[in-house]
């Protein structure tokens, strides 16, 4: 914000600068040209009479010479004093034979002998005079002129002219000096509580305390902006707080409830009619649904008060952890958990984020997956430049996990609300809680992460978590890429 205001600044100032001092440079320029063109025309002028003068009293060569040299002396220039004829008659400067039968045919000279005073002048491209040489007719007697070439020296103009131009410059370069140590010192002022701002905002989001930001300078549309910030984090604050006391409590206290409850209907069971041993073990169902309910809730709460900060875990070697513990289950129900994928190295998460993200994910595909069907999970890694989300900026690799079944699968409307909480398919098999996917799109966010769900290639359900890879640690002479690893199926394996 502070670059941004001091450029604005300046360029303000650089552009007020340019409309002022460009245009009073030329105006001083065309000052003084015309300043010396006016003065070499009078002194033409002075010339001309007095050459007339002596031409009528036939005194011209005795005074003309004289005075044409003090003339040029004078003005520090070269003057030049023709006859009608344009016979050269007195010059204050050496003339060569070839020039003197040429001045009949200057320029200058012939149109003073025609009658008519001229002004050559010659401007460089800041209009400072270059080159200037005035002619003026000289009358003397009836019909009779000659002509006085006057070339005055313009270096001192020149230089005069560059000397304004270089002040101009220099006195735009100390305005834009003093404005820009102003704006600094008036944006800092501005960004100030702005930066504070920003600086309290941050640690809000990443999970810390809402402190108040005490803003006592700044403008009044900032210091507003700052009470109104404070009062909105310790809103903030009081409403996750009391969210997560309410459901980590009320989980607490649920989970005694639940335990005892299980204990009595599992007591009954010998007391109970055989028609009515069905609606016990209905019981005993809901009764354990309830109970994965609560520690969903208690994970979910967890999670809401930690805020814990990401560490680097060897995916790998907790996919094939995890592979290993399902495996005898899916063997329990007939299905076969497949394994197969990158070596994906380590990845950027809160603490047991994998582990409940592919519990939950391998949960809800044995769950659904009919017998003799393949459950697979893969890893796949893909470099920066890959944009597989569309919706998420390219950034540094990231690694998805993949865990696919061969069920029923969902439909479009379904994917999208699987991630709410309780929320289950209309057809979905009992057991479940409706807690799980939204706990894994929960850990996948908090680890800068994505899920989502997509349709699988035999039509069941492809649940896709995205990972940030964690910066690779290589040695000068490690390879680039380890190959991929072969399927494994229901020996452990790696995923």
């Amino acid at each position: 914000m502070t670059r941004r205001l001091l450029l604005s600044y300046l360029t303000l100032a650089a552009l007020v600068l340019v409309c002022l001092e460009i245009p009073l440079g030329f105006v001083y320029s065309r000052g003084e040209r015309e300043r010396v063109i006016n003065a070499a025309k009078d002194e033409a002028e002075s010339v001309s009479a007095f050459a007339s003068l002596s031409v009528s009293a036939g005194r011209a060569a005795q005074d003309l010479p004289e005075r044409a040299a003090h003339c040029a002396e004078r003005i520090g220039g070269k003057v030049l004093i023709v006859d009608r004829s344009g016979a050269l008659l007195a010059t204050s400067h050496p003339v060569s034979p070839r020039e003197e039968r040429d001045l009949a045919s200057w320029p200058g000279i012939a149109a003073a002998l025609r009658g008519t005073a001229t002004a050559d002048v010659r401007t460089s491209t800041i209009g400072g005079v270059e080159y200037l040489a005035v002619a003026t007719p000289v009358r003397y007697g009836a019909e009779k002129q000659g002509a006085v070439r006057i070339t005055v020296p313009t270096r001192m103009v020149h230089e005069r002219v560059h000397h304004v131009w270089l002040l101009l410059a220099l006195g735009g370069l100390a305005v834009l000096t003093a404005v820009a140590v102003l704006g600094f010192a008036i944006a800092r002022w501005t960004g100030r509580p702005i930066r504070e701002l920003e600086r309290a905002t941050h640690e809000l989001a990443e999970g810390g305390t809402a402190v108040p930001v005490a803003i006592t300078e700044g403008p009044p549309e900032v210091r507003s902006l700052a009470a109104t910030f404070n009062r909105t984090a310790a809103r903030l604050e009081h409403l996750l707080a009391s969210q997560r006391a309410f459901a980590g409590e009320a989980s607490h206290q649920l989970k005694t409830p639940l335990a005892a409850l299980r204990l009595r209907l599992e007591n009954l069971e010998n007391d109970i009619a055989l028609h009515a041993r069905g609606g016990l073990t209905a019981a005993l169902t809901e009764t354990d649904r309830l109970a994965r309910m609560v520690e969903g809730l208690l994970a979910m709460a967890r999670l809401d008060e930690s805020a814990a900060e990401r560490e680097n875990v060897d995916l790998d070697r907790v996919c094939a952890e995890r592979h290993r513990a399902w495996v005898p289950l899916f063997e329990q129900q007939g299905v076969r958990l497949a394994s197969a994928g990158d070596y994906a190295g380590e990845v950027l998460v809160v603490p047991g984020a994998v582990e409940q993200i592919l519990d939950n994910l391998l949960s809800n595909a044995l769950r659904v997956a009919p017998p003799d069907s393949t459950v697979s999970l893969e890893s796949r890694r893909h470099a920066p430049h890959e944009r597989r989300f569309p919706y998420r900026p390219t950034g540094p690799a990231w690694v998805e996990l993949h865990v696919m079944d061969e069920g029923p699968g969902m439909t479009d409307e379904q994917r999208r609300r699987a991630f709410d909480r309780f929320w289950r398919a209309p057809d979905a098999p009992k057991g479940g809680t409706g807690l799980g996917l939204a706990l894994v799109q929960r850990l996948a966010h908090a680890s800068g992460g994505e899920a989502v769900l997509r349709r699988a290639p035999r039509g069941g359900l492809d649940a896709v978590v995205r990972l940030p890879s964690a910066p690779r640690r290589t040695s000068p002479g490690a390879p680039a890429q380890r190959p991929a690893r072969p399927l494994q199926t229901t020996t452990p394996g790696r995923c």
